[in-house]
């Protein structure tokens, strides 16, 4: 999908005097609430969006945020603070983290509330948007933000390299052969850059997209230690060899992309707001989707974030829950998605024309991973107490392949066998 040069617009929703809000009595005046979220670089402009909003409707609330650098840094400060009684009220965790907290008690059932004031699907919440935060027998959060991954491209290196921005390959050998092209046309060009970073999701991407899956079915050994597996490595390793993919931070690739340095990016749609400012009118700017490997199996993961209430005190619950409502709300939907590029995940704001259906028409950037919603699956979560670990283990791995310091024959049986080490044993 190509960008005009012209500034995207933002749309503009139509918001209602007041939002249908839960059936219970108002939080006391001057109730504070301290909120955690993740991703700051990312999700600040919507949550600025949504903070000022919620002030003016719940003026007896004042919110109090905290953030942490990413996911994995938030699940370990919750894990830290739930040991010393220092939690915040309301966290927004990645949805393959709910489970730890839904399996240690630490996330609130949300059913009971969600069930007092009607029928949730009257709110928005669908089976689809409430799957994404059910874990452990619960609803353990509400699901703020999803994504899929995609790829973005500088339409101007893809023409000097001889490629048609217009039809852009659809299969992973037309990418790579394309990444070689633009890294020939030398001057410090890059071909391309996958996310292999941070953690597993990505990876779990290219395991999805051969049919894979992370643990059998029972969850008592790993699922990537056969074909799929081997062939979502060996995909890692031709990027690096074939496609000539450098071994940059997730920051120094994002940076390079947007200055005019690297083709193409592999990347959660989230990003799409961040990197339209950084491109500005350096170059032609296009969004499509990301090639999956086998047509008829192959799936891509549901990133995102979930709301999830911990605060013990009933007028900070309360008022934690108003403000987590009204950020899954259409109208904190709507706020949301036009200030990062996820997902909406409440499903008015997808079907009321009123919310979103403007803003898509007039950013295209924004359309391939709608387009991808029905191949997405949700983000594995690993059981257990190490899971964090888990992907830690994973991350270590792939770059043992990028770094050129192992093939993918050689990390697939050791990653394999190290995640086994860190599952819960079975009974």
């Amino acid at each position: 999908m190509n960008l005009s040069r012209r500034a995207m617009i933002r749309v503009s929703w139509a918001l209602p005097a007041t939002l249908s809000m839960p059936a219970i009595g108002r939080a006391q005046g001057g109730t504070e609430i301290t909120v955690h979220y993740a991703q700051p670089y990312i999700y600040q402009g919507s949550y600025d969006a949504i903070l000022a909003e919620f002030a003016k409707r719940e003026p007896g609330i004042r919110v109090k945020t905290v953030t942490t650098p990413n996911y994995e840094e938030g699940a370990q400060l919750l894990l830290r603070q739930a040991a010393t009684n220092q939690l915040p009220d309301l966290s927004y965790q990645g949805f393959n983290r709910l489970r730890v907290f839904a399996e240690r008690g630490v996330a609130q059932d949300l059913t009971p509330m969600l069930k007092a004031e009607g029928d949730p699907s009257k709110m928005g919440y669908g089976p689809n948007q409430l799957a994404l935060g059910h874990f452990g027998g619960m609803q353990a959060g509400l699901a703020y933000a999803a994504s899929n991954p995609i790829c973005y491209y500088n339409a101007d290196l893809v023409r000097r390299a001889g490629g048609d921005p217009d039809n852009f390959p659809k299969d992973w050998d037309g990418v790579l052969a394309l990444s070689a092209k633009i890294k020939a046309l030398g001057d410090g060009h890059e071909g391309m850059w996958f996310t292999w970073t941070g953690d597993d999701w990505m990876f779990s991407a290219l395991l999805f997209g051969h049919g894979g899956r992370m643990l059998n079915a029972d969850e008592s050994d790993v699922g990537f230690a056969g074909a799929e597996g081997l062939g979502a490595l060996k995909l890692v390793e031709r990027m690096v060899k074939e496609g000539g993919m450098p071994n940059l931070t997730a920051a120094a690739a994002r940076q390079a992309f947007a200055a005019g340095k690297v083709g193409m990016i592999f990347q959660t749609t989230a990003l799409v707001r961040g990197t339209v400012s950084g491109v500005g009118r350096n170059f032609e700017l296009r969004t499509t989707g990301m090639p999956v490997i086998d047509a008829g199996k192959g799936r891509l993961p549901t990133g995102g974030a979930a709301g999830m209430l911990t605060a013990k005190d009933p007028l900070r619950r309360e008022a934690a829950y108003k403000f987590l409502r009204f950020s899954t709300s259409p109208e904190g939907q709507a706020m949301m998605v036009t200030n990062t590029g996820y997902l909406p995940c409440n499903q008015i704001a997808i079907d009321d024309p009123q919310y979103l259906a403007a803003f898509y028409d007039e950013n295209p950037l924004f359309v391939p991973s709608v387009k991808q919603i029905p191949i997405s699956i949700p983000w594995y979560a690993f059981p257990g107490t190490n899971s964090v670990r888990v992907t830690q283990t994973m991350v270590d791995n792939l770059a043992r392949i990028v770094e050129g310091r192992a093939t993918a024959e050689q990390v697939q049986p050791e990653m394999a066998a190290e995640v086994r080490r860190l599952l819960p044993r079975k009974s």
